[in-house]
């Protein structure tokens, strides 16, 4: 008698809400067992535990990576934060803690999983933004830490390879939370319309599946083409 394959199984970060959590259901409903992180965890995804997970502390980062077991399929880097503030402004405290949340986290995770993706010969996607290539004001330490993870996806598909891939998402304008987007924010972008959770997630989906076998050490900009479009002011 054949037994099914077993669940493969998947640590989402920063699950609780928006785009981690759309990728946490995305994944649950796709066939994931997934493991839901976060500082402040929401009811796991049908199959998944939730798990409560400070991903700047690195006991409490080891911890989420064993609750996977010996064997982790994927792995997805979403936790972040941002502190808008003027540059006279802003602490080195601040500063300090919007690094370790975006940037070292995934270095925590990805040290801290590594055993456990190469043994199943996983995926790791990385949630950066389209802040590492374009700016608003006041906003130095967000842009920092996505540049940086930008460039950290790269080198650990390098480090991580080939048992492992590891590529980033670039997201723009997602909807996830405040007032919605009005006409002429969805008019603004060439596809149309601003970006849904949904979007993202699908994309994390794809680039952890067997589908993307080729695909490594890759960013992709998901802003609907706002990073393409020319804007003059007469």
């Amino acid at each position: 008698m054949s037994m099914a394959p077993a669940m493969p199984t998947a640590l989402v970060t920063g699950a609780a809400r928006g785009i981690g959590a759309a990728i946490a259901a995305r994944l649950a409903a796709d066939g994931w067992r997934v493991l839901a992180a976060d500082r402040d965890p929401a009811p796991a995804p049908q199959g998944g535990l939730a798990l409560r997970c400070d991903v700047t502390d690195p006991d409490a980062v080891a911890a989420a990576a064993a609750a996977a077991g010996d064997r982790l399929e994927g792995l997805v880097c979403n936790a972040g934060i941002m502190i808008r503030k003027p540059l006279t402004e802003l602490s080195l405290a601040e500063w300090n803690r919007v690094l370790a949340t975006n940037l070292t986290a995934t270095f925590l995770l990805a040290r801290a999983a590594a055993p456990a993706l190469r043994a199943a010969r996983g995926a790791v996607v990385t949630i950066a933004s389209t802040r590492a290539h374009m700016s608003e004001p006041d906003t130095e330490a967000y842009a920092a830490a996505k540049g940086g993870l930008v460039a950290l996806t790269h080198a650990l598909a390098i480090s991580l390879g080939p048992a492992v891939r590891v590529n980033a998402i670039s997201p723009g304008w997602i909807a996830t939370k405040g007032p919605a987007p009005r006409p002429e924010d969805h008019a603004d972008h060439p596809a149309g319309r601003v970006g849904e959770a949904a979007d993202i997630a699908a994309l994390a989906a794809w680039l952890l599946g067997p589908e993307a076998g080729f695909v490594t050490g890759a960013e992709f900009i998901v802003d609907g083409g706002m990073t393409r479009k020319m804007i003059y002011r007469d």
